[in-house]
């Protein structure tokens, strides 16, 4: 059976101060929002459908920019989740599979963990996901069951003490058939202190129908929710737990793993080397073998097996490092082509450019790539050796095999095999500087006698 997602993003996040929907504050540099449809993504959902509230245009924005598919609807007022849910109910005309109803602000949730509610709905008409808690907490609501059928959820305020007591809690998460689903919310009542309608009602609702309802459970950290700024950092420091345990597992030497920041979609081979305090932003692919050394940030790059970048090296988005190429010390490279065993060593910026194979590009090299309008692109050729301080006025041409003398501004393409000298001719004024030196000084003196 065919299965469709809803999930709740409506929600303004008031405890985030923020102006910012709380479903697209970043974790791992990715939007709450973007993790919880990656992990529904993993079950290959017939429709995804966003319910959003505050900032509903920019949360439609991030949606679609992750699935062009998904349909956002909106929920106008904030009347519960029961309430938030029964928004889809257009969007999921004439479907016919089952729902799973997810959250934006609980990023965490396994693929596995949606595919055993989806085994479980097979023999339930209700599936709901718990956990078990650590230590006793008011926050969530009592999962009551008798044996494998559920009977109720309690809230922790209008539970007894041996109901309080109980560990497995209400996630929020829920599996059903589409069309019985928005049956049992259209009888969802709102006579509660909120005022509100609450998606935990309709397990009451379904047994009292005689239905089938059960919960299934995964581990609490899947569930961990979001609704300040101190649980968007216990969260991100969650995540980047776990990504460095499962680089470390793969085969990845991090050296100071507490200090490696990892986007949500790093990859990066085994046998490869991170040295401390390096970030990686999103769209990074590290093949094995490299070695990343320490201060570096990368963005949206792809570095080959057998290259070294950094110290304190930046890679930009667009940039392609083959193998055993060389980017060190205060280099940045953006949107640009370094082929194989190529090397940019010292104090470089290379943008909107192509280097070929085993060329050398001296310090303090520059791609003047922008004119203040229009970007234009630089082509290096192969085993050229560019001068320290070279500046490259794109777009501009060096041939394979050629050579630019250092402090050589390079206006016209440079033909292969040829040498590019471009400065100025020196002239030495014999004695100027101790006359200069001797003017200055007696300036500065003048200067300090009137003060």
């Amino acid at each position: 059976m065919s299965t469709a997602l809803v999930i709740l993003a409506a929600g303004k996040g008031t405890r985030m101060k923020s102006d910012l929907p709380k479903v697209l504050h970043s974790i791992a540099q990715t939007p709450m929002l973007v993790h919880a449809m990656r992990a529904g993504a993993s079950l290959s959902p017939a429709r995804t459908v966003i319910v959003a509230g505050h900032g509903a245009e920019a949360v439609e924005k991030t949606a679609k920019a992750e699935d062009e598919s998904a349909i956002v609807v909106r929920q106008t007022e904030q009347l519960g989740t029961a309430h938030a849910v029964a928004q889809a109910r257009e969007a999921l005309a004439g479907f016919d599979g089952d729902v799973i109803v997810l959250y934006g602000d609980t990023p965490f949730i396994e693929p596995d963990t949606l595919r055993r509610m989806i085994d479980a709905r097979a023999s339930h008409d209700l599936v709901m996901l718990g956990f078990d808690i650590a230590e006793v907490q008011p926050r969530y609501g009592r999962l009551i069951m008798d044996g494998d059928r559920l009977e109720k959820i309690v809230e922790y305020k209008d539970a007894t003490e041996e109901q309080r007591a109980i560990r497995f809690t209400n996630s929020g998460l829920l599996a059903c058939n589409a069309a019985l689903l928005f049956d049992l919310i259209d009888q969802v009542s709102n006579e509660n202190a909120s005022g509100e309608y609450y998606l935990t009602e309709i397990v009451s609702l379904a047994n009292a129908r005689g239905l089938s309802a059960t919960a299934i459970k995964c581990a609490e950290s899947e569930t961990l929710g979001v609704d300040s700024r101190a649980d968007l950092a216990a969260a991100d420091a969650e995540f980047q737990a776990r990504a460095r345990a499962d680089l470390l597992d793969v085969g990845v030497t991090l050296m100071a793993p507490d200090t490696v920041y990892l986007a949500a979609d790093t990859v990066i081979g085994r046998d490869t080397v991170i040295e401390p305090n390096v970030v990686f932003g999103p769209g990074v692919t590290v093949e094995s073998g490299a070695t990343i050394r320490a201060f570096s940030h990368l963005e949206g790059c792809h570095v080959s097996r057998g290259a070294i970048v950094g110290p304190y090296a930046r890679l930009r988005p667009g940039t392609e490092l083959a193998e055993n190429t060389r980017i060190g010390n205060f280099v940045e490279i953006k949107n640009a082509e370094i082929a194989e065993g190529a090397k940019v060593n010292h104090l470089s910026y290379i943008g909107d450019a192509s280097v070929g194979a085993a060329t050398n590009i001296g310090a303090g090299t520059i791609t003047c790539n922008y004119d203040g309008v229009m970007k234009h692109r630089t082509t290096i050729g192969q085993n050229v050796f560019v001068g320290s301080n070279t500046m490259l006025v794109a777009p501009v041409t060096v041939g394979d095999g050629a050579m630019t003398a250092t402090g050589t501004v390079v206006t016209r393409d440079v033909e292969p095999d040829a040498l590019a000298v471009a400065r100025a001719k020196q002239d030495n004024k014999p004695g100027y500087a101790r006359k200069l030196f001797d003017m200055l000084k007696a300036k500065k003196a003048r200067r300090d006698k009137g003060a």
